[in-house]
Formats: structure tokens, sequence, C-alpha cells
């Protein structure tokens, strides 16, 4: 399963193009994200990794990354790809780790949405964060027009769910969060918000039927599209893409 899905990520695998380009621009922007604020260098924990493109990117950057994913089964993988950089493997809970262990960044990319209670484990990623790091969380965008899953903030009782989180893919998503939501996440946890990208258009993503046109399109005609929706009004932006990346900032 994993070596399918590098075949989308790492090779373009032209059989989901809508995966391919959605993959490489949520890739581009939160690696840029924490290119432009975080030096090389610095300490990264990629929490739920899976099969790693982002660890291994970031250790070729220069960062010292811990891996980490609950399958341990997938280091061996993960190790197979490895060309340079500093990397570790961490498989089983991050939030296990010695508690004095913090990082200068933690990076949870599409993960929150995979958990029964997404305040906790963004609480939970805070703690593991030096005072005046920063965490980067992208996540689906539960503000998509297409969107028919839950908010968090509208359950009562979250735990009804806990027997079926941290089920990998789009099936095993319990809440998607809104723009609000993340607001009131950063509150909760006590990191302050310092950006929020919104990012792929349907065009990007093979959407509503367009699947088709992206095997035609020239990359850069969807590109250009997808750049052009970055100029949207936000009220907009937030109804019409698909994803998030947010930048928080644990204070001193």
């Amino acid at each position: 399963m994993s070596y399918n899905y590098d075949l989308l990520e790492i090779y373009g695998d032209k059989s989901s193009m809508g995966y391919v380009y959605a993959y490489q621009k949520r890739f581009n922007t939160t690696l840029e994200l924490i290119q432009s604020v975080l030096p090389s260098g610095s300490s990264i924990i990629d929490i739920a990794a899976a099969q790693g493109n982002f660890s291994l990117t970031l250790a070729e950057l220069g960062y010292k990354v811990v891996w980490n994913d609950l399958r341990d089964d997938l280091v061996d993988y993960v190790k197979l790809k490895y060309e340079k950089g500093d990397i570790t493997y961490f498989a089983g809970n991050a939030f296990e780790l010695n508690k004095t262990q913090q990082f200068d960044c933690v990076l949870i990319s599409e993960v929150i949405e995979h958990v029964a209670h997404p305040d906790q484990f963004l609480l939970n990623a805070a703690a593991i964060t030096k005072p005046g790091g920063i965490v980067v969380m992208s996540t689906p965008n539960g503000h998509y027009f297409k969107n028919s899953l839950p908010k968090f903030s509208e359950c009562t009782d979250p735990s009804i769910f806990e027997s079926e989180q941290f089920k990998p893919n789009a099936d095993g998503h319990i809440f998607l969060l809104w723009p609000d939501e993340i607001i009131w996440l950063s509150k909760v946890s006590r990191l302050k918000i310092e950006s929020i990208i919104y990012h792929t258009n349907p065009l990007t993503a093979g959407h509503i039927k367009l699947e088709r046109f992206l095997r035609i399109l020239p990359k850069r005609a969807v590109f250009f599209v997808e750049n052009a929706t970055d100029r949207f009004p936000l009220a907009l932006k937030t109804r019409i893409t698909t994803s998030s990346v947010t930048l928080f900032r644990k204070p001193y």
C-alpha cells in the first residue's frame, strides 16, 4: 500500500491526477511554509509520517528529523528510500516520548482528522514543542462545499469515535476542521496562529467530474488556475478549497 501511494506522490502515476496534483500542492505548500520560518539544522518530529516523504525531504534540506508512525512495519520501507540527512526513527505513540524532549517544529500532516479528540491531540503536539517553536498542521478543509463530514465542535461525545480513530486513508476521516474550529483549537492549545493557507481548488483535486480535464491539461495550466484561486477573497476561498495548512507558534 505504501508503494502504491509513492507511485502517486513521488512518480505522479496518471491513474489519479487529482490526487497527484493535490498532494504536490500540499507537499510544496507545507515545505515552503516550514522553510520560511525555520532555519536549517532545527529539530522536527513528523507525526504519523507514514511512508516518510516529508521526513526524508526535510532531512535532505538540513533539518534534524524524527520520523514517527504507529506502524513499526513502515520503518524498513522508509529506510530503503533514505539518501542523505539526519533522520532517526521512532515507531509508536509520539506523545509517549520522553516528556523532556521537545522540538523546534512538530509536523502533523493529514492526521488530526483521524483522531477522536483533536483538541487533546493539538494540546499534546504543543507539549512537545519548544517555547518559541512551531506546529505545522495540514488537514482537509471542513468548509469546502463538498464536505459531508461533521464538525468536531458539534459532536457532544467524541469518545464514541475512539474505536474508529487512527485508520489510514480518507475513509478514516472522523471530523474535518472548519476555519472557526482551527481558531478555537489554537486557544485551547495555547498556540498562536501565524498563518493559515487554504489551497487546492476542485480542478486541482479533480473533483466534480474535473478529473478528465487533468488528463489533457498541461500541469502549468492546472497550477495557473490554482494560483488564481489564491487571490480570491477569504470567504470564497474557504468554500472552494479542499485543504489548509496552519502555522502555529508556541509562546515563550
